[in-house]
């Protein structure tokens, strides 16, 4: 058996295969334009196991040389701290590092999306980019108005907004404001389109999918968008073994530091999907603003923690029964609360 550690780049990929006592059998660099020469150096080398890191473009690499490989592993990028901390660097020398720790069975795994799972992201995502794209407008047109004390709260409806045009201003700033009034209207309508092909999508769920939605929707606070995010970035409960794992892809974990044997808890981490972080926030945001109950929860925490951690706090505890719902099978109930 030879395992093949695989530095990947946009052009380039540099090889390193070595035995099961980590003897270097061969290197080898090959180019991301010629398939063939890769998958006819790959085929040579069965029986293997490979393994890349999880970058953003490892995808169509890893689908080439699958059906030669006895497995594929994705490595976690950010846990392979010896590489990236290496002060002999080198593409060779990654490939290297890569290829003995697949050997001692020692990668840091990480998680592989289905096509499906792939595909739901890339649509989440597309909307977020747009969303914030429209919000950053409206705070620009907002400030530019404002320059003029012409702001108003219901500036973007359609008929302030068309009078807004007529504002005294400077020409360049009239330009301005014209030109990102139009862009503000594109936006909104690939907004508009972008919730329509999520629709379209979660129609086309299996009836796993399908039944993971139909629960999210019955926690308070998580509307037809959150639950797309949600359901996007976990991609598969299971994967997960407790909350707490949940809490840590979204960043939410607090850090730790101990000295002197008292421990510090820090600013949480803000590793893992910042999707998932923010989508949760919003959801804590709403749920203790239409919700007595975790209102009430928010301020306690609130007049001991500050608002920004109490919020956090909030969003740690939703985790708690999102992983509960999903994992159970079962809607939303009070008993799913864990304060």
């Amino acid at each position: 058996m030879k395992f093949i550690g695989v530095d990947l780049h946009k052009q380039t990929i540099s090889v390193c295969a070595c035995d099961q006592s980590r003897k270097i059998l061969e290197r080898m660099s090959l180019r991301c334009n010629q398939p063939l020469s890769i998958t006819a150096w790959f085929q040579a080398q069965q029986p293997f196991r490979a393994v890349v890191e999880a970058t953003a473009s490892y995808e169509w690499f890893v689908r080439l040389i699958e059906p030669f490989a006895e497995k594929v592993v994705l490595a976690h990028p950010k846990k392979l701290r010896i590489i990236a901390e290496s002060t002999r660097k080198s593409d060779r020398l990654d490939a290297q590092v890569l290829a003995e720790f697949l050997a001692i069975d020692m990668i840091p795994a990480s998680y592989r999306p289905t096509p499906r799972q792939r595909d739901h992201r890339k649509l989440v995502r597309y909307r977020d980019t747009v969303q914030r794209r429209i919000t950053s407008l409206k705070n620009r047109m907002r400030w530019l108005m404002a320059e003029y004390n012409a702001d108003r709260p219901n500036l973007f409806t359609a008929p302030v907004l068309q009078a807004a045009l007529t504002t005294p201003m400077s020409p360049a700033d009239r330009s301005v404001f014209r030109c990102r009034s139009e862009e503000l209207s594109f936006q909104r309508q690939q907004l508009a389109a972008a919730n329509h092909q999520l629709r379209e999508f979660a129609r086309s769920a299996p009836i796993r999918e399908q039944e993971q939605r139909e629960l999210l929707l019955t926690i308070p606070g998580v509307g037809f968008v959150t639950a797309e995010v949600i359901l996007a970035e976990i991609a598969d409960i299971g994967r997960f073994t407790s909350s707490k794992q949940v809490v840590a892809y979204a960043g939410l974990a607090p850090g730790q530091r101990e000295s002197a044997g008292k421990g510090h808890e820090l600013h949480i981490e803000k590793q893992g999907s910042r999707h998932l972080r923010w989508i949760l926030v919003e959801a804590a945001w709403r749920l203790v603003r239409h919700s007595h109950r975790w209102q009430q929860e928010y301020l306690r925490l609130k007049a001991k923690l500050k608002a920004k951690k109490a919020i956090v706090a909030i969003a740690r505890r939703l985790v708690g029964i999102v992983t509960a719902v999903l994992k159970s099978g079962q809607p939303y109930r009070a008993a799913h609360v864990c304060v």
